[in-house]
């Protein structure tokens, strides 16, 4: 196997250990549970073997079995080969590894996932999964900065992992592309430590990663109060659009465990659905 699908598994089974089942009362075939007879309901659910045994009716509730589907973006611009220590990932080999371990979780509790922007069709099992980690290792790079808008069924659901530092106008029609488009979605920001404390002195000079010309400064800790007010907006930014479109939005850094975001990303992906399913 990859070894980035072995690193993803190990992930998604550490935070698999710490959530429930999502099974939820629907039209599947697999019995669940009996619960008492209630107005409204239709008299076709009672199950009379059952009721016969006590002087109560009881209807006979099954699983919901109707998976659904989630596409999932991972930034693949060049800003994301970047990271201020050798003992930190990358921006893009943490995004590689969240966006996998979702995915072996997503289908492990059944769902349809598919890398959004590759045409190809969500699937589900583990065949499904040793694709989807086969795509990211030949190279998944779909958009710069932002993914491309294009058609997915309504009521889909959306995840886009990146370091989101694209003008906020250029974030918003995406993301607003989607959100009208009846999707829901979660942005999850990645960021190194560095970025949100330019840690620097002294004399220092910055190199750009998509073409900016370097910059010299002579004292970097002139310049930290403004850098800092600048990021913060722009997270703010980011962190204001996404909730516009009520969608959640979470800030990561690669200094801290992978399993916090992944964990938060499930969660809410799995809120979103079970309300959807009522």
């Amino acid at each position: 196997m990859p070894p980035l699908l072995v690193a993803a598994e190990r992930v998604a089974s550490t935070v698999a250990q710490g959530v429930h089942g999502r099974r939820r009362v629907g039209q599947g075939e697999t019995f669940w549970q009996f619960r008492p007879y209630a107005q409204g309901d239709r008299p076709i659910a009672i199950d009379w073997r059952q009721s016969a045994k006590s002087d109560r009716v009881f209807v006979r509730q099954t699983e919901w079995e109707a998976a659904q589907s989630v596409w999932i973006w991972r930034d693949g611009s060049a800003s994301m080969d970047w990271h201020s220590r050798d003992d930190l990932p990358t921006k893009r080999e943490r995004a590689d590894l969240l966006a996998l371990a979702l995915a072996a979780l997503l289908i492990r509790s059944g769902e349809h996932v598919a890398w959004l922007g590759t045409g190809v069709r969500p699937a589900t099992g583990r065949a499904a999964l040793g694709r989807l980690a086969l795509q990211i290792e030949h190279g998944l790079d779909i958009g710069d900065d932002v993914p491309p808008v294009v058609p997915v069924p309504r009521h889909g659901h959306i995840v886009l992992i990146g370091d989101f530092l694209a003008p906020l106008d250029v974030i918003e029609a995406t993301v607003r592309g989607y959100a009208e488009a009846g999707c829901r979605g979660f942005v999850l920001q990645i960021l190194d430590r560095a970025e949100e404390t330019l840690p620097y002195q002294g004399r220092v000079r910055f190199e750009g990663l998509e073409g900016e010309e370097p910059w010299l400064l002579s004292r970097v800790e002139t310049v930290r109060s403004d850098y800092i007010a600048r990021l913060n907006a722009q997270r703010a930014g980011v962190r204001a659009l996404a909730r516009a479109m009520s969608w959640p939005y979470s800030c990561h850094r690669t200094d801290e465990p992978p399993q916090a975001a992944l964990l938060m990303i499930y969660a809410a992906l799995s809120d979103t659905m079970r309300r959807h399913r009522r």
